[in-house]
């Protein structure tokens, strides 16, 4: 058995799977393996999601230690997201999901013209 605040699960897996319990976790981590950012630049990177999810999202996994938040006392004020040392343990696993896509669109797709902003981050992620 796992135990985490109280929480029991069967098995590692179960874990895993209730901390990223939806794509937008995965997104926000998968964009601060590039570098640390502010929530607008998050904003901007994940444009599908709304300002309350992704508030709602970074509150999760903050809460989980999988990026830390760090905020400035300048105005206007500042805070600053980065990935905690076990978010950034995530990055081999991400790289392998990213591939793993790109390989299953190949087969049962089209991929399409990448966007500056996706062939920047697969630059850093994957040191192309």
């Amino acid at each position: 058995m796992y135990y985490i605040n109280e929480k029991e699960y069967k098995c590692s897996v179960a874990v895993t799977l209730d901390v990223f319990n939806d794509r937008w976790k995965l997104a926000i981590i998968w964009y601060l393996l590039e570098k640390d950012k502010r929530f607008k630049e998050l904003s901007e990177d994940i444009h599908e999601i709304t300002q309350k999810t992704l508030t709602i999202k970074l509150k999760e996994l903050e809460e989980k230690n999988i990026i830390s938040r760090q905020a400035f006392l300048e105005i206007p004020p500042r805070v600053v997201y980065a990935l905690t040392p076990i978010g950034k343990a995530l990055r081999p696993i991400l790289e392998e999901m990213y591939l793993w896509g790109k390989n299953y669109v190949k087969e049962h797709g089209t991929i399409g013209e990448m966007t500056a902003c996706e062939a920047s981050v697969v630059k850093k992620c994957l040191k192309l």
